[in-house]
């Protein structure tokens, strides 16, 4: 122990002499600094591998009661187990210098007694983590207590065996905490010291002849009276006594005190709730071992282990074949949950203020659940908004449209294929979905099963019915039908995840209208996906037209002409556009409000100056020291024609004579607008946008800006969506009134007027609504 002279000793020391290994100080005797404990041929040296120079002096005390290292050596050398404090912590009263005092406090009085005897060299306090009840926050003892066991070491190959056959999520857990848990698996130390839990069934006279009960009735046999209305918990089974049967023996047996660790009950749960096996043996073998469990991941060494360890010991075979080991729940600061600290949610009041189901979202596909999750009123606000929210509007959209348009499922509705686009587009993603969905649930992946219902419930809302709103004020049975069968189907794929609001939809949309519906959404069958409805060319494509959509809304932001402003056109620069249908087209222009769309191509002459720079950060990845001279090729190219190339996938440089290939990522492109044109790129798409606003334009923006008028003019009137209306409108400005006048058809199309005039209104017209920056003023009532 060398190292540790001068961090033990202090500076000015240096040793001299004779050295010794720890080997060769074996068994040496020495006298014990502490007398207070009898003890017989105990005072020796000990060798011991878990003693380190890394720190301390290279000899460390040894207590075998109070440590698992200390015991295991001591034992090895056959010395005594003493321990002279009580449950409670203290000495035992009879001893002199600490009788009666806890153990932490007793310190103080050992040191000064060392001092006093002039037996210590130095006082050096050590700092470091020491275990505490969490309770009380009084210092805790570990000692050594005799127990009753279990050799699970006798059946480690069969629990690893076992192990192997079961399905961990995450995997990780399987060979990592759990499977290190069973690797180094130690006997199970069954019993306890305690007044309450399950009697330990064995009695021992005081031959020590050990008789194991099975059964109440074995209890009534060996004491010759009727045990069957025993309550077998303490202390009316401790008063039960018998012969000792043993052989030769007519001593009295007695119960052993203690009782069995809980775990062990937890453990029995699967064959014990069924009371096998005395009764209910066909049953439980027909449900032996469960398909799935679930528990958080501090049960590793709980519920899990001890499942595993009493099914495979009784059974040969591990209680379960599934087990989805879940994170911990923390506050939403990150730390414990903790009464002491007062930053528990008590779930009942959680689920009160938000729902159920948003509670239940949230734990199942808000987050990994084998990950630390931070829970809070905030973040199950977010799921509330998010999904559940979005997926409540739908269906209540669905219902309003189908009353307002006495619909309901019938053999007249088109089929799929005779479907306008969009509805065909959306069917094959709900199609795709349930064959996802299925898949991730049977892989226990909540976490991807939410995910891929939130964004499917996001592109219904904000796509599909966004886009089919002028068919449903029609009626248009196509596309009530579409609506219905998603709605329909996504509520049976969302009922395991959220039960009640996904019954309420079942009950008020399905039921009513589908005779032969299941009573409840949770007695329908799981949906089988329709691989003739998915298309996966169509996919794509309207992935693409979202693309340009989302790149000509962005641009029309920059510019600052607002959506309801028509343009004259868009032209768009993208890999996959020349093969867009009309129909998806039409998806474009109607989104961007323009009158026409073509491709950047067709149009002579650029519409931006182009600039090409190199990513360094993602060049100097591939190329090292090199990158300089691919950054200068880069900026020597012509960037126009890169930027073309690069949309359609790569594009290449000459470096030192060699061609070099560079992917999208690699080269920054920069493209200015020349005047009177708005573009926005990204990832190789363009769209540009004709900024001139024409006389013809500016008053058809006008006529869509008196069309919101009267829409918010109708919502605040409290009529009908369906409601038909007639409208009586001035305009002073002149430029207005002739925008209303040649748009007229128009707006009454799309605020359902019969009549859209400039005639004097009569008495039975409601207040009048004015707009100044248009300088319109109109009327309307309910026809």
């Amino acid at each position: 122990a060398e190292p540790l002279l001068e961090k033990a000793l202090g500076e000015g020391w240096e040793a001299t002499g004779e050295t010794f290994t720890g080997r060769e100080m074996e068994r040496w005797a020495y006298e014990r600094p502490f007398s207070l404990v009898e003890l017989a041929d105990a005072n020796y040296v000990v060798n011991a591998e878990y003693v380190t120079t890394e720190d301390g002096t290279g000899l460390v005390h040894q207590a075998p009661a109070f440590g698992e290292d200390d015991l295991r050596t001591c034992r090895a050398y056959g010395l005594p187990v003493v321990n002279p404090v009580r449950p409670d912590g203290t000495f035992e009263a009879g001893l002199p210098l600490v009788g009666g005092q806890f153990f932490k406090k007793a310190d103080e009085a050992l040191v000064e007694d060392l001092r006093e005897r002039g037996l210590l060299f130095r006082h050096v306090p050590y700092e470091h983590s020491y275990p505490h009840c969490w309770r009380c926050h009084t210092a805790l003892l570990y000692y050594a207590q005799p127990s009753w066991y279990i050799r699970t070491t006798a059946v480690k190959d069969r629990l690893l065996a076992e192990n192997e056959a079961t399905n961990w999520f995450p995997e990780s857990v399987k060979h990592g905490r759990f499977g290190d848990w069973l690797n180094n698996n130690i006997d199970w130390a069954l019993s306890r010291n305690r007044y309450w839990g399950t009697p330990l069934p064995i009695w021992r006279c005081e031959e020590g002849h050990l008789t194991c009960v099975g059964s109440l009735a074995e209890l009534t046999e060996l004491t010759g009276t009727d045990q069957s209305g025993l309550d077998p918990h303490r202390p009316y089974i401790d008063a039960v006594t018998f012969g000792c049967p043993a052989e030769g023996c007519a001593l009295e047996a007695t119960r052993v005190p203690e009782v069995i660790d809980a775990w062990y009950d937890s453990g029995s749960m699967p064959f014990a709730q069924w009371g096998y096996p005395y009764k209910n043996k066909d049953l439980f073998e027909k449900r032996y071992p469960a398909q799935f469990i679930s528990e958080a991941i501090d049960q590793t060494r709980g519920w899990f282990y001890t499942l595993m360890a009493v099914g495979t010991l009784v059974f040969d075979k591990s209680s379960y074949e599934n087990v989805v080991c879940l994170g911990h729940i923390l506050a939403e600061d990150g730390r414990k949950m903790s009464k002491h600290l007062g930053n528990i949610l008590q779930p009942i009041p959680l689920m009160d203020q938000h729902g159920a189901d948003a509670v239940r979202w949230f734990m199942a596909a808000g987050g990994s659940p084998w990950a630390a999750r931070r829970v809070g009123h905030g973040t199950i606000q977010e799921v509330v908004r998010k999904t559940l929210l979005t997926y409540w509007n739908t269906v209540a959209f669905q219902a309003l449209y189908a009353r307002t348009s006495s619909w309901a499922p019938s053999a007249a509705d088109p089929a799929p294929a005779d479907r306008p686009l969009l509805d065909r587009w959306l069917l094959g993603e709900l199609n795709a979905l349930v064959d996802q969905v299925t898949v991730a649930l049977e892989a226990f992946d909540t976490q991807r099963a939410g995910k891929l219902l939130s964004a499917f419930v996001d592109d219904l809302s904000n796509w599909y019915v966004r886009r089919s709103r002028r068919r449903f004020w029609q009626g248009d049975p196509a596309a009530l039908r579409t609506l219905h069968e998603t709605v329909e189907t996504v509520t049976r794929l969302m009922a395991p995840l959220t039960p009640f609001i996904t019954e309420r939809v079942w009950q008020d949309l399905v039921v009513p209208v589908a005779p032969d519906a299941p009573d409840s959404v949770h007695l329908s069958t799981w949906p089988v996906a329709d691989e003739t409805l998915i298309d996966p060319t169509l996919s794509e494509q309207m992935v693409l037209v979202r693309r340009l959509v989302e790149l000509g809304r962005a641009t029309r932001a920059e510019s600052g002409v607002k959506t309801r402003q028509p343009l004259s056109r868009a032209l768009v620069a993208a890999s996959g556009f020349a093969s867009l249908s009309d129909e998806l087209r039409a998806q474009i222009t109607e989104e961007l409000n323009v009158s026409s769309l073509a491709a950047l191509s067709e149009v002579g002459g650029s519409l931006v100056d182009t600039t090409a720079k190199a990513n360094f950060r993602a060049l100097g990845r591939r190329f090292g020291k090199g990158v300089q001279a691919v950054a200068k090729a880069v900026a020597e190219a012509d960037a126009a024609a890169l930027s073309l190339a690069l949309r359609e996938g790569t594009a290449a440089v000459e470096v030192d004579g060699e061609r070099v290939t560079l992917a999208p990522d690699e080269v920054i492109i920069t493209e200015t607008p020349r005047e009177g044109w708005s573009v926005a790129s990204d990832s190789g798409a363009t769209v540009a946008l004709d900024l001139e606003i024409t006389p013809e334009l500016r008053r058809a923006g006008l006529a869509r800006d008196a069309i919101r008028l009267i829409q918010e003019a109708r919502k605040n009137s409290g009529l009908d969506v369906a409601d038909r209306i007639l409208v009586r409108w001035d305009a002073a400005d002149a430029e207005t009134a002739e925008a209303l006048a040649e748009h007229a058809a128009l707006i009454s199309d799309e605020v359902l007027a019969d009549e859209f005039a400039t005639a004097e209104p009569d008495a039975s017209f409601g207040e009048p609504f004015t707009d100044e920056p248009l300088s319109l003023t109109f009327r309307l009532r309910k026809v």
